[in-house]
């Protein structure tokens, strides 16, 4: 069975310092996916630099700030990125396609399925994937933080083997290595804790937008989807082959979770809640340890509009987000019910299922 790999590069990897693409590292890119296609290994390409491509184009004199100069930049920029890819590619034949994703594309089950679907037919016919977050039409900020997000979820919608997030440092170190020379980088994280997003701290380079800190939120999404990442350089020939093949320079982020059905990605990742249903500690134990499923006996506040069939986050007393479900109760039925046993709850309404949540349509997102 052929490994399908999601590769990542930012716009840091892509442009020169002072803006606008770098051919040569483009080419550089472009030789190492192909050595990977030639390997036998399925290449989706994620990619930045729209924005950092575009704007000395246009005629700025430094990146631009405002979101309507941001989206005239990638507009121009975008053109001139896919340019260089399709030259890039062609020097080892082969052919790639372009492909356009917003948040609001994923949050519609519809929509990011006939986006699968396409991939999956290029994926068939040896064309590779380049994707790219639609920024033009965006009306948030660069939402996906430099793509890295975007990254994590194509990868678990793709099923991927890997993630490989290509970055300007070689790994997560333990302290910032341009400021401490006696940081050490941590080769292998199994477990994505609270001390591993302080030891990522902030922003990155002034090119892109997306620090260690939002790779290591996307190393985050794609293992709670049973996708392993690595996060690290490729700067010389064969280190992306390196990188796939687990002795690359860099970070590799390890997963005990399987990968997940398209509904729980949706569920998980995708959606928008509705609302927030806080549960006690013991509904907690029994949904988090447990396995089974939220009953309104373990209820204790509820917060926001929803209907049967919508999405909610789940948190703990704490306010913690403990995961999202789909909830069979309005938020008036479950005002009314929490706390309540299940021969009381029978009474009272009258609901299709008596859970709030039923296992088969929960998913725990560690670590929010």
């Amino acid at each position: 069975m052929q490994q399908r790999i999601v590769v990542k590069i930012g716009s840091s990897s892509l442009t020169s310092d002072e803006g606008g693409l770098n051919r040569d590292k483009i080419e550089y890119f472009a030789a190492e996916l192909s050595l990977l296609h030639n390997e036998g290994y399925e290449a989706v390409l994620v990619t930045s630099g729209a924005v950092a491509a575009g704007f000395r184009q246009i005629g700025y004199a430094k990146r631009p700030k405002a979101l309507h100069e941001k989206q005239a930049s990638a507009a121009v920029g975008q053109a001139l990125l896919m340019q260089s890819y399709n030259e890039a590619f062609a020097a080892h034949g082969l052919s790639v396609a372009q492909i356009l994703l917003t948040r609001s594309d994923f949050s519609n089950r519809k929509r990011i399925h006939n986006a699968l679907m396409t991939m999956q037919e290029l994926i068939a016919h040896r064309v590779i994937p380049i994707i790219n977050e639609n920024d033009t039409v965006s009306v948030d900020e660069l939402k996906f933080g430099d793509n890295d997000s975007l990254s994590a979820l194509v990868a678990n919608l793709l099923k991927a083997q890997r993630l490989v997030i290509i970055t300007d440092t070689d790994g997560l170190y333990t302290e910032d290595p341009r400021k401490n020379s006696n940081a050490q980088r941590i080769d292998r994280v199994v477990e994505i804790s609270e001390d591993i997003f302080r030891i990522a701290g902030g922003s990155g380079s002034s090119v892109g937008t997306g620090g260690m800190r939002s790779k290591i939120e996307a190393a985050r999404i794609a293992t709670s989807g049973g996708v392993p990442v690595f996060i690290g350089r490729a700067v010389e020939p064969r280190d992306l082959l390196d990188a796939v093949g687990d002795c690359g320079r860099g970070t590799y982020f390890d997963t005990s979770s399987h990968t997940l059905s398209t509904k729980k990605q949706w569920i998980g990742f995708h959606s928008n809640p509705q609302g927030k249903v806080q549960i006690d500690a013991g509904a907690e134990r029994a949904l988090i340890d447990g396995g089974r499923s939220l009953l309104p006996a373990g209820v204790t506040e509820i917060t926001g509009e929803f209907h049967p069939g919508d999405v909610v986050e789940v948190t703990d007393m704490q306010g913690r987000t403990l995961g999202r479900g789909v909830v069979n109760y309005a938020s008036w039925q479950l005002k009314a019910v929490a706390g309540l046993s299940t021969e009381e709850v029978r009474k009272r309404v009258e609901v299709s299922r008596i859970e709030v949540v039923h296992r088969d349509e929960w998913i725990e997102i560690a670590g929010r």
